[in-house]
């Protein structure tokens, strides 16, 4: 009888720089999954008071469970009530699951890390406003 081994999956990595004071680059490479999405949140904000500016660079993912998108959701909604204003660039994978889970670009994703520093580093973006039905 043979054993078929299986490779194991690329465990979440990430790296951070600060291109200048209050931004920073968070690239995160790897697989998410329900075992490590909320490592994204939590390495995202892990620095407190220091960022205002926040870009998480996901070209590198190569793998993202559903798990994946929640954690994002819980980004946008931490950065929000932290006055972060945030970007993100996908990957492949990233983008394959947006397009199902997100149809109507709710979260704040672009093509390239230049596009997504220049939304951070503009005005922030608006936020839907609710209007009363008239009658």
């Amino acid at each position: 009888m043979s054993t078929i081994t299986h490779p194991q999956p690329e465990a979440a990595r990430f790296d951070t720089r600060w291109p200048e004071t209050g931004t920073l680059v968070i690239t995160a490479q790897g697989e998410f999954d329900a075992a490590n999405a909320q490592e994204l949140v939590d390495t995202s904000l892990a620095h407190g008071g220091r960022v205002e500016r926040l870009v998480l660079d996901m070209t590198n993912v190569d793998f993202f469970g559903t798990s994946g998108f929640s954690a994002l959701h819980a980004l946008n909604a931490r950065c929000a009530g932290e006055c972060i204003s945030w970007a993100s660039v996908p990957s492949a994978a990233v983008a394959r699951l947006l397009t199902i889970c997100d149809p109507d670009s709710a979260l704040p994703f672009y093509s390239d890390i230049d596009g997504a520093l220049s939304a951070v580093q503009g005005e922030p973006r608006r936020l839907l406003k609710l209007v009363p039905e008239t009658s």
